[in-house]
């Protein structure tokens, strides 16, 4: 079989081409239900919407100014727009005039507050007016303005409404003039990476490479010399030796982009970055991007990755330590870096599918992501930790308010994650219940129905809907764990090991209407263990079922859960359905389990607990901490 140029170039599908069912169906409910207008609640009662009123008075600083010179506040803008976001997303699913008018007046408040050179930013506008780009590094301002670029492209592709759109087209206008390397221009970019990624969403959907060229220009200035943010430190008045976290790593601006090898600073920040590189990767095609972003890639997930597809232990800087640094308990793997890295691994498929971008990715997604939203919607996760001795519990909202919108946004947009196409392709990257509506270059026009009751069960099957017949290649994931998968077309095995390309079963044919594609994926059970320079993960043991890892919980087994000893070898796992957790799929397992009972009254003693045979029960990693609150563990004893 021929193998495919590396110049082709994927893009995702739109949020309304696709309809999901099952299980991403459910959540999409929980957050159409309940999330959506949950997010817009709160943010009206942190003061969000009088700060951008021009028809009240300023409310000046609501949330201190902190010692790093700057305070949440600031980022308000973004926090609105990834709420909209959801909002436009969640209408996909289920119309809600209520909702969409909210959304619609906030839009018009938006309208009144941007200046006619086009800029907007509440904080820049309504409290400090005479700071405007004086700051980049840490006021977030093109941060601000991705999030509601990312909107404004949600809310048009949801609503028709223009409104927001051509609000963040004049701004993006604007940054053009004031952003490069002609006279009176500003040579920089954002300590916080997200525009580069939004620049890349409104050139698609308006057609403008103009803006396609602006995230080129962030992207290519990044970490160049003379350094941006020491000038404009010196520029600023402010001591070039005194700022936040003290090293440009912290914001992946100590090195060109292309030159970085190690992934470093802030983990939302590098994610976004990095997303933002791949995407302008695919739109150039270029291999200097590709060949850095490969090396990052394989950085991250060999050194500094947790198996749940979380990143960044640290809570001091919200990001990375050293290699192999994962402390379960006080590991702060923060839901929007989970987020950040699904983002990531998307893009980079956008120059072919390939196994080792999309397994990561569903990793992330499942256990890194997912586990941020409460299964009704209205309680979330900032921080992840892999074990907690059952003080660590989900809450209504928090001083930062960045992962609740960012987790419901991806939510409700994860059939763009699921399907990509190409002139002549298609690729499927997740599976779940689904019906995608697609359109290749050719001009063929595709239905695809996906029925299955993943992640719960490994049975994958597709079914074409086509006007005419058509030639494309299908495309189909086989994950590194599905040992033993088959594929069969119309019913005819085909051989795996002939149509595999880069982790995916590649399908090149004559489609027409009727066209059946069946794949099985085998959710065995699978031990994992860490690399033993993982200290933390010494002796112990994971366990994942197809896609999902798997934890311990106080509800289904009390107390003690480090008393819980793992055999080598395991036995057959019973499953149970669990109809209080949405229908998820548990684990029972015979174990041994150290008596803690008749231990005694000694903190130490020469002999070791005595071990009793017994049951425990394993429930996904991402449904943990949605029934009684207790103790949680990932990583068991092992009985080696």
């Amino acid at each position: 079989m021929t193998k495919p140029s590396n110049d082709r170039q994927f893009r995702p599908v739109a949020v309304p081409d696709v309809e999901l069912g099952g299980f991403w169906g459910k959540w999409q409910d929980a957050v159409c239900n309940s999330t959506a207008e949950t997010l817009l609640d709160r943010c009206v009662e942190a003061g969000m919407l009088k700060a951008i009123d021009v028809d009240q008075p300023s409310p000046g600083v609501v949330i201190p100014i902190q010692p790093w010179g700057g305070t949440t506040q600031m980022f308000w803008d973004s926090d609105l727009g990834k709420s909209i976001e959801t909002i436009a997303y969640s209408l996909y699913r289920r119309p809600n005039p209520k909702l969409e008018a909210r959304a619609d007046e906030i839009i018009d408040m938006y309208e009144k507050l941007q200046d006619e050179d086009g800029y907007l930013n509440a904080w820049f506008q309504r409290v400090e007016p005479n700071r405007r780009w004086t700051n980049l590094r840490d006021h977030h301002e093109l941060y601000c303005a991705g999030h509601l670029m990312e909107a404004a492209v949600a809310y048009f592709q949801a609503t028709g409404k223009r409104k927001l759109l051509d609000i963040m087209c004049r701004y993006a206008d604007y940054m053009i003039k004031i952003f490069g390397h002609g006279e009176g221009q500003i040579s920089g970019y954002c300590g916080h990476e997200e525009v580069e990624l939004a620049l890349v969403k409104l050139a698609r959907v308006t057609d403008e490479k103009k803006y396609l060229e602006l995230s080129k220009y962030f992207i290519d200035e990044r970490g160049t010399e003379p350094h941006f943010f020491t000038a404009e430190a010196s520029r600023d008045g402010r001591d070039v030796s005194e700022y936040h976290q003290k090293t440009y790593e912290y914001a992946q601006a100590h090195q060109p982009v292309r030159a970085q090898t190690k992934v470093v600073g802030h983990a939302v920040r590098a994610m976004y970055l990095y997303s933002g590189m791949a995407d302008i990767a695919t739109e150039y095609k270029d291999d200097s991007l590709t060949a850095a972003l490969e090396t990052l890639w394989d950085d991250l997930t060999t050194k500094q990755m947790y198996i749940t597809g979380g990143i960044g232990p640290a809570a001091s800087n919200e990001g990375f330590t050293d290699y192999f640094d994962l402390p379960n308990d006080t590991a702060y793997a923060e839901t929007c870096a989970s987020v950040g890295l699904v983002f990531w691994a998307s893009r980079m498929l956008g120059r072919g599918p390939d196994r080792r971008y999309a397994d990561i990715m569903e990793q992330a997604l499942y256990n890194g992501a997912l586990p941020g939203l409460s299964t009704d919607g209205k309680t979330f996760f900032y921080d992840n930790p892999l074990e907690s001795a059952g003080k660590h519990h989900r809450w209504k909202w928090h001083h930062c308010p960045c992962c609740p919108p960012n987790i419901a946004r991806l939510v409700t947009s994860i059939g763009s994650y699921m399907y990509a196409v190409s002139d002549n392709e298609i690729a499927v990257h997740l599976y779940g219940e689904s019906t995608a509506r697609l359109m290749l270059a050719n001009g063929a026009e595709v239905e695809l129905e996906q029925t299955t009751n993943y992640p719960w069960e490994g049975a994958v099957a597709f079914t074409t809907r086509l006007e005419k017949p058509a030639r494309f290649a299908l495309s189909l994931r086989i994950p590194d764990w599905a040992e033993g998968a088959t594929l069969s077309v119309n019913g005819e095995m085909l051989d795996l090991n002939a149509n595999m390309q880069d982790g995916y079963a590649r399908i090149d044919r004559e489609w027409a209407a009727g066209d059946r594609v069946a794949l099985y994926l085998p959710l065995a059970l699978r031990p994992q263990y860490a690399n033993p320079k993982v200290r933390q993960d010494a002796g112990r043991v994971a366990l994942m079922r197809g896609p999902l890892v798997y934890c311990v919980e106080t509800t289904d087994n009390g107390e003690d859960l480090n008393a819980i000893v793992l055999p080598r070898e395991l036995s057959t796992a019973e499953t149970v359905v669990l109809k209080d957790l949405n229908g998820a799929v548990a684990l029972d397992l015979k174990v041994e389990r150290e008596e803690t009972s008749n231990w005694g009254t000694a903190l130490y003693r020469k002999a070791p607990a005595e071990r009793q045979v017994a049951t425990a029960r394993f429930v996904p990693y991402h449904l943990w901490d949605n029934r009684a609150p207790g103790e949680m563990l990932v990583w068991v004893q092992s009985d080696r």
